[in-house]
Formats: C-alpha cells, sequence, structure tokens
C-alpha cells in the first residue's frame, strides 16, 4: 500500500496547484464571456487551439523520455542532453514560425491580427524551456515546489488579464482620465489575454533559475539518439492527442454551416461548454503528473500490476464523482458562462455530459497507455492515436455541417471510447494487467443511470430547490454505494480511516 500512498500524497499536491489554479483560471470563463461575445471567445479558443499544437511540436516527447531513461541512465546526463536539445530547437522552432506569421493567422481567422500568433509562439517557447525543469521536480518528489511556481504562473497570468480587462478595458470603455487609460490599447483587444500569459510565462523560468542553473551543455549525442528513437512515436501520440482535442474549433470555423460570424460564435458556445468538463480535466491532468513518474519507478517490483489495477480502480471511481458533480448540477455551473448577459452559451449545455463522458473514457485511456510506454512500444501507441484523430476528422467534417457542435461531442465520445478499447485488448497481449474491469464498469453505468433519473427530474419543470436537492440526494446515493462496496480498500487509506470508524 505504500506506493498508492505516495503516489496519492504527490497527486494531493500536485492536485492542489492544479485544482486552485485551474479554478482561478478557470474564474477567467465568467470574466472573458462577459467582457467578449461568443465570436470573440472562440477567437480566443482556437489561438489556443493553436498552442496546443505547437507545444507538442516544441517538446517533442521529451517530458515521457525524460522519466523513461532516468531508469537507466544518469539523471543529470539524462537532464543535461534532453534540455540541450530543447533549447536549441526552441530557437529554431520559434525562428521558423516568426517568418510564417500572417499564413498561419490567415489560417486561424485572425489575419487582421498576426501579432496575435507571434504572442502565441513566444508563450509556446518559454513554457518549453520550464518542462524539464518541472520534470525534474516530479522526478525527485519535489511536489510543493512544483505547486507553488505553478500557483505562481496562474495567479500572475490571473490577476494580470483582470487588470488589463477588467481595469483598463472599462476605464477606457468609460472615458476615465486615470493612467489606467495610457496603458490600454484597444487595438490589441484580445491580445492582452495572450501578453499576460507571456509575462507570466517568463516569470515562471525566473521561479525555476535553480533547477535551470544546474544545467550543464553536456550533450551526449548517443543518448539523445535513443531518447529520439523513444520519443518520436510519442509526437504522433501528442499530434494525435491535440488533433481530438482541439481539431474540432478549427472545423466548426471551417464546417459550420452559416457565416464566418455564425461559426465563430458556434465556436466559442462550443468552447465554453467545454470548460465546464473542467473537474474532471483537472483530475485527469493531476493524476498524469504523479502517476507517470510513478509507474516507471515502481515497473520493476513484484506487485506492480496488482498496484496498477486496484489504482485504475480507484480512479474510474474518482472520475464518475467527478462527472456527477458537474451533470447534476449544470444549472449551477452554466452561470460561470454569464449566461445572463449572453445567454447563447447555455444553448450548449445539453453536450456537457457526452463530453465528461469522453473525457472520463480518456482518462481510462491515460491509464492504459502505461503498457507501451513501459514495453518500448511507442509505436502501437502512434497506431491507436492515429485512429482515434481520424475518427474525430471524419465524425466532425461529417456531423459539424449536420447537427453542429453536437456533432463535435459525438466525435469526441467516439473516439476516445475507441482508443480506450483498442488500448485495453492490445495491453492484455502485450503487458497484461488484472484490471476489475466488470467493477469499473458497473460505477460508469452507475453514473450515467443516476444522471439519466436527475435529467427526468430537471426535465419535469420542478421547483429549482428540487432539482439541486434531487442532485445531492444522487450524489449521496452513489458515495454510499462506494464507501460500502470498496470498504476493504478505502479503510486502508489514512484520510477515510475515520470515515468508517464513525
Amino acid at each position: 500500500m505504500s506506493g498508492i500512498k505516495q503516489l496519492a500524497n504527490q497527486t494531493l499536491w500536485y492536485g492542489l496547484s492544479n485544482i486552485v489554479g485551474r479554478f482561478i483560471n478557470y474564474l477567467l470563463t465568467p470574466i472573458l464571456s462577459y467582457f467578449y461575445a461568443a465570436v470573440a471567445f472562440g477567437d480566443i479558443s482556437i489561438l489556443f487551439a493553436l498552442a496546443a499544437f505547437l507545444n507538442i511540436i516544441f517538446t517533442y516527447g521529451m517530458e515521457t523520455s525524460y522519466f523513461r531513461f532516468n531508469k537507466n541512465t544518469e539523471e543529470k546526463k539524462v537532464f543535461n542532453t534532453a534540455l540541450s536539445s530543447l533549447m536549441l530547437s526552441t530557437t529554431l522552432f520559434t525562428i521558423v514560425l516568426m517568418m510564417m506569421v500572417q499564413p498561419l493567422a490567415n489560417l486561424m481567422e485572425v489575419g487582421n491580427h498576426p501579432v496575435f500568433v507571434k504572442y502565441v509562439i513566444a508563450i509556446v517557447a518559454l513554457d518549453t524551456l520550464a518542462v524539464l525543469p518541472f520534470s525534474k521536480m516530479r522526478f525527485e518528489g519535489r511536489p510543493r515546489k512544483f505547486a507553488l511556481i505553478k500557483l505562481s504562473n496562474i495567479l500572475i497570468n490571473f490577476f494580470l488579464v483582470v487588470f488589463f480587462i477588467g481595469f483598463c478595458k472599462t476605464a477606457y470603455e468609460d472615458g476615465s482620465t486615470s493612467i489606467l487609460v495610457k496603458i490600454y490599447n484597444p487595438s490589441i483587444g484580445i491580445g492582452y489575454i495572450f501578453i499576460a500569459q507571456i509575462i507570466a510565462s517568463a516569470a515562471t523560468l525566473i521561479f525555476l533559475w535553480k533547477e535551470l542553473s544546474s544545467f550543464r551543455p553536456d550533450f551526449n549525442k548517443k543518448l539523445f539518439l535513443e531518447i529520439l528513437a523513444y520519443s518520436t512515436p510519442l509526437i504522433i501520440v501528442g499530434f494525435g492527442g491535440m488533433i481530438n482535442e482541439t481539431i474540432d474549433r478549427f472545423m466548426i470555423v471551417n464546417r459550420y454551416t452559416g457565416s464566418i460570424d455564425a461559426a465563430k460564435e458556434a465556436n466559442g458556445i462550443y468552447s465554453a461548454n467545454n470548460k465546464l468538463a473542467i473537474l474532471i480535466v483537472i483530475f485527469i491532468q493531476t493524476f498524469k503528473m504523479g502517476a507517470e513518474p510513478f509507474f516507471f519507478k515502481h515497473a520493476d517490483n513484484a506487485d506492480s500490476k496488482k498496484t496498477y489495477a486496484r489504482i485504475m480502480n480507484l480512479f474510474v471511481i474518482a472520475s464518475c464523482m467527478f462527472f456527477l458533480s458537474v451533470v447534476l448540477f449544470l444549472d449551477i455551473w452554466k452561470h460561470f458562462m454569464s449566461v445572463k448577459k449572453h445567454p447563447e452559451y447555455a444553448e450548449g449545455l445539453y453536450i456537457v455530459p457526452m463530453l465528461m463522458m469522453s473525457k472520463l473514457f480518456l482518462g481510462i485511456y491515460y491509464n492504459l497507455s502505461i503498457w507501451y510506454k513501459l514495453t518500448n512500444k511507442n509505436t502501437m501507441g502512434a497506431f491507436i492515436t492515429i485512429l482515434g484523430a481520424l475518427i474525430t476528422i471524419v465524425l466532425n467534417y461529417t456531423l459539424i455541417p449536420i447537427i453542429g457542435y453536437f456533432g463535435c461531442a459525438i466525435a469526441n465520445f467516439t473516439c476516445y471510447g475507441t482508443m480506450m478499447l483498442i488500448s485495453y485488448f492490445q495491453g492484455r497481449k502485450h503487458y497484461p494487467i488484472p484490471y476489475d474491469w466488470k467493477r469499473s464498469l458497473e460505477y460508469i453505468l452507475l453514473s450515467t443511470g443516476l444522471y439519466l433519473i436527475h435529467y427526468f427530474i430537471r426535465n419535469a419543470h420542478p421547483a429549482m430547490i428540487i432539482v439541486h436537492i434531487g442532485g445531492i440526494l444522487l450524489s449521496l446515493i452513489f458515495i454510499a454505494i462506494v464507501l460500502f462496496r470498496e470498504k476493504k480498500e478505502l479503510i486502508k487509506i489514512p484520510y477515510l480511516q475515520k470515515i468508517y470508524s464513525v
């Protein structure tokens, strides 16, 4: 149990930074949706989607490779070689992309503002240089410092956005004579959101100075070629993942029936509602931070596979709880999109449950993917991801003109469900782990059933207080069932021992 306790402890700290940080960042959604209509929100989302794609190019799988090669090679040598490579490639990529700014801006449908693309490139370049220092903290088991720096980045970004958009923009539009008016340039517009992130990313590198100062330009060519051979399929995995997560934003703009403004509005509605899946996304990302180095470190343990199976069971339970915490209280969560001022955002609420379930499938897939990372079969992972990307592209291309952004939700659900199933059956052949799939499936079906019960209650037009009470009761039913069925496992966790002792 010590291994799971260690993972739980580190995940708690990673979760603190991720949950608190994401929540703070999430508060930007009502702020931005208040000051900007869905069209502008669509531009913001598509530019950050570009950043996600560029991040894969700039990092090319070095993070996972760093954990993998630290098993058999001196950490300092891996760190120096990998960071040397990233520094050189980041410089080259940045120069090349800066020469392609206008074509990229035209592709993003922001051709009148090519500087926005420059901002995105700068953010990605700065964040790339922070990847390995953060990975070094995770490998060395220093989640507290990791959490503090991550939170600092998000807080700086949040307060700068609030300052630029909430204060300076408001002062300018109100005709104020304060110094804030001199700071704000209306031609920059949403660009201030990216400027805030550039400043935050630069500050992060300063906070990481101790880790960066340990770097020595000691490039080991043999080691680099081994790392590159291992990480190359991960680039495809990363690209496929980004296609699955972000290509729908691009395709809505290009495949939506109607004018470009109507397409951007639909993109903004879809993007805002997609953010309501924030809780389960936060949990998945938090889990990955602790789980990836944990899985590699414990791979040689005699009971490692049993440990992985137990972790999967707990992961599914937690994911189902996050699923219910959103879908049972959509009438509360919708207010984070400023639906009173911009009621069009509420039009997309019906896609949230399907998006939430697709994220749950994605989280299970992340758990399953450890088999090809541990067995050096990353090419298989690339094939699975390519298949998922093809499903995403084909379904979005086909469905968006017919049913709009609901087609994006269907594509997400189908893609991640397929990837999850293929990875499971392939994993049974190459690295069999005794997952209790019957129990996991029961929890998924139970949470889905509870949502459907609440859906019928909600649509029976009762008072809103009845809807909320129903959501609370259904949540408690799920928790009670879990506590009863999983007592043998959960009672071993210190935080839950008091509950069972009552």
